[in-house]
């Protein structure tokens, strides 16, 4: 890539050690929402919006998609991104993650996720060799961690 074709640095990075935490996003996880979340993936589990199913198969009630919780995960990166360089969001260029933990929830109210990024990793590299950071995201909800590592890959 030449030098006029190379993005510039991420701002939010450019003093930022690891270790080092870059943000914290809190979101709202609701029935609502795995409502929305199972008609636009068509993951229509019983597990995700009947109790009595789910309990059935020894859950502790309806529990949020694994899938919708690892992409809130990653908005909350992209949202933090966008909020440094409007390219941000295209910088990630991996993003990954294992799942340790349901989140269930309750038919009324709501139960917060808590995402926190950290600075991982420096001199990190893509696939095609361009300059990376890794950011470790932690997910939380009701006090166990819900995604285990949890590491995106992003160009600097």
């Amino acid at each position: 890539m030449s030098a006029e074709m190379t993005p510039p640095s991420l701002p939010a990075l450019a003093d930022a050690a690891v270790g080092d935490v870059l943000f914290t996003r809190e979101v709202a996880v609701t029935r609502d929402r795995l409502v929305r979340y199972a008609g636009a993936s068509r993951d229509f589990n019983a597990i995700h919006y009947n109790d009595a199913v789910a309990t059935s198969v020894g859950l502790p009630g309806v529990i949020a998609h694994g899938m919708l919780t690892m992409g809130l995960a990653g908005s909350a990166l992209t949202d933090w991104l966008a909020e440094h360089d409007p390219s941000g969001p295209g910088r990630v260029a991996r993003y990954g993650t294992r799942f340790s933990r349901p989140i269930p929830v309750p038919a009324t109210g709501d139960v917060l996720l808590t995402v926190t990024g950290t600075l991982g990793a420096v001199d990190q590299t893509d696939d095609d060799g361009a300059a990376c950071v890794r950011v470790d995201l932690r997910a939380e909800a009701l006090g166990v961690t819900v995604l285990a590592k949890a590491q995106a890959l992003v160009r600097v």
